[in-house]
């Protein structure tokens, strides 16, 4: 008989989904303890309760603990006689299956620091050739850890790493990179890098090989199910499935077919494709409504920001760096609290003690751009470093917030434009080195088109599914005359997604203003206090056509007339205006009635030109 769970463990994990985002709860739980108890060991706590409480108030302890828990094993070439199989009975039955020349699919789930991907490129290589792997494979390779996918996109390795490839292959698939080899970059085009997990978000559809190795046997057995729902989902009907020697897929006979049970491969089995409902998971409904809470999810969001960002106390003091600073500039948990004068970030890339002396003296922000942070003869970083000081609410100075921002992949791209102009200015021939030189700009590039491509290919997978709902919906229409009742039932619930959905339109790019029937302002995002210099609080609830903007609003007045008494479903008009910085503006405003005559009217405004 199990022994019941212990609350405290139960709630530490339930405490690391809601505030943190990391749903650990698919975990096993032997395992998932296990790993925890070792962090609490090693900063010398007992108790979950107490772990709990120590991660709250130190923020930089939750990345350390995110580490311990994801435990990156891999080796180029593991289990090498399985290596073999999939190179001469999958990939060379995929091969003679797109004899047509059709582009094949592969996904590398749970790739860790990249080995694996890489392994698999060189297997279709072999198959394939250099140049048919370049035009007919595409790889995309997901992990939840930042750390592991940063390595793998670099994709260099030491030797001892290396010890599952042959001396030839070596030789032809990696390059020299100081006492360390890199794969090739000309194939690693083709290996697709990006964050995803497995447990919550849509998996990447369409594939004809889909490998996920000693993953699967971290979670439970109902973790388990979702994830090969989404597998199943993802593979087309005849493709592969390569899992590790943990694990087997003895209970899944109606989903995936045992190819080869010794070397763990499996094809999808025929059936529909449903992607599991759980696919884009909804916040979880727990209100945070003390201060501390409060605190916990500002400090969060600071932590996990895309920019590097440290604070410096009165006395000079190195008080707060976030993730990416810590990454940025080698800070360790030590080095808060000391001088900022002791750490190497106080004079580079910048001298910053004479920048906070300014901030503080003139009380405004004093920013420096396009700082060059060089690591090597070819290699250097550019930044944008924003020193802020930090008031407090009774208008005295507390301290200095600073920012570095990442523009090196701008100022590159402007830098190559100006010399790919001047050169075609002055001689057409050098067209030729021009483009290469472009390439490797391009290179440059390659880490973020990899992110956006996988996302776009999460966003197709979704949009499949919402065919399959679709076509699910036509086929049910047989069975409405006995599901009346429950539609009922549901059209309450639906109201309430309906007022949810139009919440989430306060997030959009476009300035977004939304008008009751009486025509008083119900909702106003950020863009449109943007765009008009109007924060929500100035004019919630006043009537919209009484408001003081630099625009001739009085246009809209028939429009949002002609919505509310039904007589147009949408108008768009166009009009010149005036922003709150003081630009000419051109604005085409689209009047769309929300949910009948009786809620009012959606205007969606989207700047033309400046």
């Amino acid at each position: 008989m199990s022994a019941s769970p212990d609350p405290d463990f139960e709630g530490l994990v339930q405490d690391m989904r809601d505030r943190r985002g990391f749903d650990f709860t698919g975990y096993k739980r032997s395992s998932l303890e296990r790993r925890i108890r070792k962090r609490m060991g090693d900063v010398g706590i007992d108790s979950f309760a107490e772990y709990r409480d120590y991660l709250e108030v130190h923020v930089d302890e939750f990345g350390i603990l995110f580490d311990t828990i994801l435990i990156n094993v891999t080796k180029f070439f593991r289990d090498v006689d399985t290596w073999r199989y999939l190179q001469r009975e999958v990939v060379s039955s995929l091969v003679e299956e797109r004899a047509d020349g059709g582009e094949i699919r592969v996904w590398s789930a749970g790739c860790s620091s990249g080995e694996e991907a890489y392994s698999l490129a060189i297997v279709f290589c072999e198959v394939l050739g250099e140049d048919g792997f370049r035009d007919r494979v595409k790889i995309y390779a997901t992990d939840v850890d930042e750390g592991a996918l940063h390595a793998a996109r670099l994709g260099i390795y030491t030797p001892k790493k290396l010890d599952g490839v042959n001396d030839e292959w070596r030789g032809r698939y990696f390059e020299p990179s100081g006492n360390d080899f890199q794969f090739r970059t000309d194939l690693r085009r083709r290996v697709i890098f990006g964050r995803h997990d497995i447990t919550q978000d849509a998996p990447i559809s369409r594939l004809d090989l889909l490998a996920c190795r000693n993953t699967l046997m971290y979670f439970n057995a109902e973790a388990q199910g979702h994830i090969l729902s989404r597998f199943h989902f993802a593979l087309r009907e005849g493709g592969y499935l390569f899992l590790g020697k943990a694990e087997m897929l003895l209970s899944d006979g109606d989903r995936f077919v045992a190819l080869s049970m010794p070397h763990r491969l499996f094809v999808r089995a025929p059936g529909p494709t449903y992607l599991p409902r759980d696919t884009v998971p909804l916040p979880h409904a727990h209100p945070i409504g003390d201060l501390a809470k409060g605190r916990q999810l500002r400090e969060m969001v600071l932590e996990g920001g895309p920019t590097a960002q440290i604070a410096i106390d009165l006395d000079g003091n190195l008080v707060m760096a976030n993730n990416q600073a810590r990454a940025m500039f080698a800070i360790h948990s030590r080095d808060i609290g000391r001088p900022l004068r002791d750490h190497e970030v106080s004079y580079r890339p910048i001298e910053l003690r004479s920048l906070v002396e300014q901030a503080l003296s003139e009380r405004r922000p004093v920013r420096a751009n396009g700082i060059e942070r060089r690591f090597n003869a070819d290699e250097a970083q550019y930044l944008d470093v924003q020193v802020s000081p930090v008031i407090g609410d009774d208008g005295m100075l507390i301290g200095t917030g600073i920012t570095f921002t990442d523009v090196s992949a701008f100022i590159g791209l402007q830098r190559e434009v100006r010399r790919v102009h001047g050169e075609l200015e002055t001689a057409n021939e050098e067209l030729q080195s021009t483009n290469e030189e472009l390439e490797t700009t391009n290179e440059e590039l390659q880490s973020s088109n990899e992110e956006l491509e996988t996302t776009n290919e999460e966003l197709q997978s979704t949009n499949e599914e919402l065919e399959t709902t679709n076509e699910e919906l036509q086929s049910s229409n047989e069975e409405l005359e006995t599901m009346n009742e429950e539609l009922r039932v549901r059209t309450a619930e639906l109201d309430e997604t309906n007022s949810f959905l139009g919440g989430v339109l306060t997030g959009l790019h476009v300035a977004v203003v939304v008008l009751d029937s009486r025509l008083d302002v119900r909702a106003w995002n950020p863009a449109a206090a943007d765009l008009w210099g109007r924060s929500f609080n100035e004019v919630e609830g006043r009537p919209f056509f009484g408001l003081d903007l630099l625009a001739p609003i009085s246009q809209l007045r028939d429009p949002v007339r002609a919505c509310l008494d039904g007589s147009s479903d949408r108008t768009i008009t166009e009009m010149a205006a005036t922003d709150r910085r003081g630009h000419a503006v051109r604005c085409r405003v689209t009047v769309s009635p929300l949910g009948g005559r009786e809620v009012g009217v959606v205007l969606l405004m989207d700047v033309l030109d400046r």
